[in-house]
């Protein structure tokens, strides 16, 4: 009996050894991983990465990670031709069966999803911010996005009429929706200014608007959206996603 309880305890120990060392190791992982991962999507700051499954050191001896969780408080998207960026925030990724090359210079998701979210006034560069003519007389302009309810845009614009700006913005509820890396914003209905009948292009060359989201992280891609009270929230989905290397 004393030779078993002596062997209970040394197993008990070994355990509680391999626990530490195994925890150890996840966090130095992850430290190193959210490094390369900033260097290679060139970050202003190091992101939080966590390694979840257990025993981290028995994947590790296999090749392969369970389930990697990636967050980045703001990122800066290519929006399309030009140079421009779009900053989203707090992205966060969901990275399925990691496969890493034996000296930990790469690693690829085989799946990721993820949610972030695209603040109003970010998305408002994107809208026609400059009085532009819609009608001999007549010139408005975006003012304003902000949550119009049940995952519509409320598009606010401003009007001047034959040299007098309207006394009060008007504003349309408006449908947003992803085509091909594209945010679009469709007006659901036409506003009216001073009661001006103005041709429905000439206005949704005004109320409507889209923005192009290239480069996000590891080549993930849009793929919904949905108004809401903060700015648009975005789903992100890919595979063969690139962590590192």
């Amino acid at each position: 009996m004393r030779a078993l309880r002596i062997l209970l305890i040394f197993v008990v120990i070994l355990g509680g050894l391999f626990v530490i060392a195994d925890r150890v190791a996840v966090n130095f992982a992850e430290d190193e991983a959210a490094d390369r991962l900033r260097t290679t999507e060139n970050l202003s700051a190091t992101p939080d990465v966590s390694i979840k499954g257990f025993p981290f050191l028995t994947q590790v001896a296999g090749g392969s990670l369970d389930d990697i969780e990636v967050g980045i408080k703001d990122y800066e998207a290519a929006a399309g031709d030009g140079g421009q960026k779009i900053r989203i925030d707090d992205l966060q990724a969901d990275m399925k069966g990691v496969e890493f090359s034996g000296d930990y210079s790469s690693a690829t998701a085989s799946t990721a999803t993820g949610t972030a979210t695209i603040a109003y006034d970010e998305l408002l560069k994107t809208a026609k911010s400059e009085p532009t003519q819609v009608a001999p007389g007549v010139t408005a302009n975006v003012i304003g996005l902000s949550d119009g309810g049940n995952g519509k845009i409320k598009v606010t614009v401003e009007a001047t009429v034959l040299g007098t700006k309207l006394p009060e913005p008007v504003s349309v509820l408006s449908s947003v929706k992803v085509d091909d890396g594209t945010v679009r914003v469709h007006a659901d209905g036409l506003p009216k200014f001073g009661g001006v009948d103005i041709a429905e292009n000439r206005v949704r060359a005004i109320t409507d608007f889209q923005q192009k989201i290239d480069g996000l992280p590891g080549g993930i891609k849009l793929d919904t959206v949905q108004a809401a009270p903060d700015g648009v929230e975005i789903t992100v989905k890919g595979s063969d996603v690139r962590l590192a290397g």
